[in-house]
């Protein structure tokens, strides 16, 4: 069988890493597209998977450039696809859902987003893909029906225990792993969906680092550029080392989803702080039910600030990992799911 995916962002490197060497080992052909974005290029490059970029020269600004985007990357996956032949394209991107309409390849949407959330993307995929894989938490609205649930997140693709055992000597290339650090992330909250939402402000971050100095170490890992006094704590990582740091944490704090799911699988206490709190069912689920993080939105800096000096006075780590054994009872192995659910050929039964 031959396996097209679209990864878009760096998490969905991860999220399908282990499904592509499950797939190679096995015999099957992983064809795998990449738009420019963060530190994607990079993780390709350190896996040793061979890729074809589609959009090197990066995503075009404003609204005019995510609809020239949108038809520069549409027709250049559909020459792909012309030549390479794949018999089911897989990915988070939209465009492999029209595309495989229109070539009559079945196109598997996976997503963890709610609808609602991302309207763009559910207007422009759900209604071309084949069917849509979602975790159980995740509501796809009007398209329900087409979605198969999986008792999971994309996070445990890549940070089930099946697949990730953090290592001290990792982190000890950045930071003594037996001492207490913080981790702090800033995302640039500039894409389409972003519209209308906060997050960390480099004044709040300030304030941060000044009550989790005394308590240990503070380290950063943005895709923005900061204040000065901000950016010093700025610590180059080697992006395939980021989960070995964020597992060894006492905290991580930020506004970025995947970093504070990523943390929360791990057992790391995270607090999430922006606009989206209150409004993603996958987090909503990992901070309401299993109580793995806290999430503020951008009026709640006081609050958020309370949550912070409480757990940096706790012992709360031990707290967590009991909490996360608990959530890991529930969940599944997502990257075996997705492989099986591939090999069975699940979404031929549903082409319309």
């Amino acid at each position: 069988m031959k396996v097209l995916f679209h990864l878009g962002h760096p998490a969905h490197f991860h999220l399908f890493k282990n499904v592509i060497k499950k797939l190679d080992e096995n015999g099957h052909k992983s064809l795998i597209l990449i738009k420019e974005k963060d530190v994607l290029r990079n993780l390709l490059e350190d896996s040793g998977f061979d890729f074809h970029n589609i959009l090197p020269e990066g995503k075009s600004s404003g609204r005019l450039g995510l609809v020239k985007d949108l038809f520069k990357r549409g027709s250049r996956i559909l020459s792909f696809c012309k030549e390479h032949k794949p018999d089911v394209l897989i990915g988070t991107s939209p465009d492999i859902s029209y595309i495989g309409k229109f070539l009559g390849i079945p196109a598997i949407n996976v997503q963890e987003d709610d609808a609602a959330i991302v309207p763009l993307h559910a207007w422009i995929a759900y209604p071309w893909a084949t069917q849509i894989l979602s975790p159980t938490s995740c509501d796809n609205g009007r398209w329900k029906k087409k979605t198969i649930t999986y008792s999971g997140y994309h996070e445990l693709a890549y940070l089930h225990p099946d697949h990730f055992v953090p290592k001290k000597e990792i982190v000890n290339k950045y930071i003594k792993a037996d001492e207490p650090y913080t981790v702090l992330r800033f995302v640039s909250l500039n894409a389409h969906h972003d519209e209308g939402i906060s997050g960390l402000s480099d004044d709040l971050a300030v304030k941060l680092i000044e009550i989790l100095n005394p308590k240990g170490k503070v380290i950063i890992t943005s895709e923005r550029e900061l204040k000065p006094e901000v950016e010093k704590y700025r610590i180059p990582v080697n992006p395939s080392d980021i989960h070995h740091i964020l597992a060894h944490a006492n905290l991580v704090i930020g506004d970025s989803q995947t970093m504070s799911a990523e943390a929360g699988v791990l057992g790391t206490p995270y607090i999430r702080f922006n606009d989206f709190v209150g409004k993603l069912g996958y987090l909503e689920e990992l901070e309401n039910k299993y109580e793995l993080g806290f999430g503020f939105t951008s009026d709640q800096s006081e609050q958020m600030i309370a949550k912070v000096k409480e757990l940096i006075s706790s012992q709360a780590k031990d707290t967590f990992s009991n909490r996360r054994k608990l959530m890991l009872k529930d969940k599944i192995n997502v990257a075996d799911f997705i492989y099986d659910y591939l090999i069975n050929q699940e979404y031929h039964k549903n082409k319309n």
